[in-house]
């Protein structure tokens, strides 16, 4: 992004009075923490902020200052006429008009100026202004750059503590192919401005979970598919599953990564049956890329991690995955080094044969 583009971005910003920032549906910890992030230093900088999204926030994130103010589209007047007066409408962690929600044609068509603040490839071209990067490690580390190029010293405990949980979840803590030693001294950056508790932050966002939590967990283990010789692992969450331990779906999160922990698998896939279809995360290791799989899908998102929904069952999805997979994946064949020769099986025939005799 070059030095005129920042300033052109940071310029539209200074000068707003209003600001409405949203996120993508079924928003995660980068899209929220980024959203807070930048609209508590906004507010800190005199500028009137509603953060507006389609889908509620997961319960894990409830705890991050501010998050009790973002309001959930219902086409309410007073919202469609935020968005209509607003001077600046950010739209972060999400770069299509769709995955904004029911209120994204109101942001495409309307008068305010529109900011994206992304780090997914191919965004599309109706912003009027982007602070963009497909190998940011998230929308976090872009908001913070943001912060860094107008006054970071605004930056207190409640914004840093969204930065950190925004980069902290893109980035699988810290363990993606997209940490860098660059990303690290900005975190800790963030860390020392915020005199932030990391480990706290780490168990509020990944280690709480309800007893139903715990049994759902039991069931999704159970569901655990192997295919190409073990190098992808599927599992699933079915709606009798959390019909029956009562769990939210929220809760869920993490799984997939867990998968990839599994010897020899390379590419990990966690599936959730919903009333309307099929939701497909997809998580990979290194060279593995998977968003262009998902964008198969009709989804997207990162290299390593990307998502989709399908308007089909559970059953008939995990068939199209099989059978698309090899087309995204080049999956090592079987190593058949300690396969036995043909003549070695017939003598391990006769062998057998003689044994049954005597």
């Amino acid at each position: 992004m070059s030095e005129a583009s920042k300033a052109v971005v940071l310029n539209a910003l200074t000068r707003a009075k209003s600001v409405v920032i949203s996120v993508h549906t079924r928003p995660d910890g980068d899209a929220i923490g980024s959203q807070l992030g930048l609209g508590l230093f906004l507010e800190k900088k005199g500028i009137d902020v509603l953060m507006l999204n389609a889908d509620p926030h997961p319960y894990n994130l409830d705890w991050l200052p501010g998050s009790d103010r973002i309001v959930i589209y219902d086409g309410s007047l007073e919202q469609v006429r935020a968005l209509a007066d607003a001077d600046v409408i950010v739209i972060a962690d999400t770069n299509a008009v769709h995955r904004i929600g029911d209120h994204g044609t109101l942001v495409k068509d309307g008068k305010a100026t529109t900011l994206l603040v992304d780090h997914h490839p191919d965004p599309e071209g109706w912003f009027d202004l982007t602070w963009h990067r497909d190998s940011a490690s998230s929308t976090g580390e872009l908001v913070y750059e943001i912060l860094a190029e107008w006054d970071i010293q605004a930056m207190d405990q409640a914004i840093a503590a969204s930065l950190y949980t925004a980069i902290m979840t893109d980035t699988g803590s810290f363990r993606y192919s997209n940490v860098t030693p660059d990303l690290h001294r900005r975190v800790a950056d963030i860390i020392e401005r915020g005199q932030l508790d990391v480990a706290a932050i780490h168990a509020e966002v990944y280690d709480k979970r309800s007893s139903g939590g715990i049994r759902l967990m039991g069931r999704i283990l159970d569901t655990l598919d192997l295919r190409f010789d073990g190098q992808l692992g599927m599992m699933s969450v079915t709606r009798a599953a959390l019909a029956d331990t009562g769990a939210s779906v929220e809760e869920t999160e993490g799984i997939a990564n867990q998968i990839l922990s599994i010897e020899g698998v390379r590419v990990a896939l966690l599936l959730t049956e919903t009333e309307r279809g099929t939701k497909i995360s997809f998580r990979s290791k290194a060279d593995d890329h998977v968003h262009g799989w998902a964008r198969f899908f009709g989804g997207g998102g990162h290299r390593n991690a990307s998502g989709a929904f399908v308007h089909k069952s559970l059953e008939e999805t995990v068939r199209q995955i099989v059978d698309s997979a090899p087309r995204y994946i080049s999956f090592n064949e079987p190593d058949s080094s300690d396969s036995l020769s043909a003549e070695d099986e017939d003598y391990l025939s006769a062998l057998l044969e003689m044994k049954n005799k005597n």
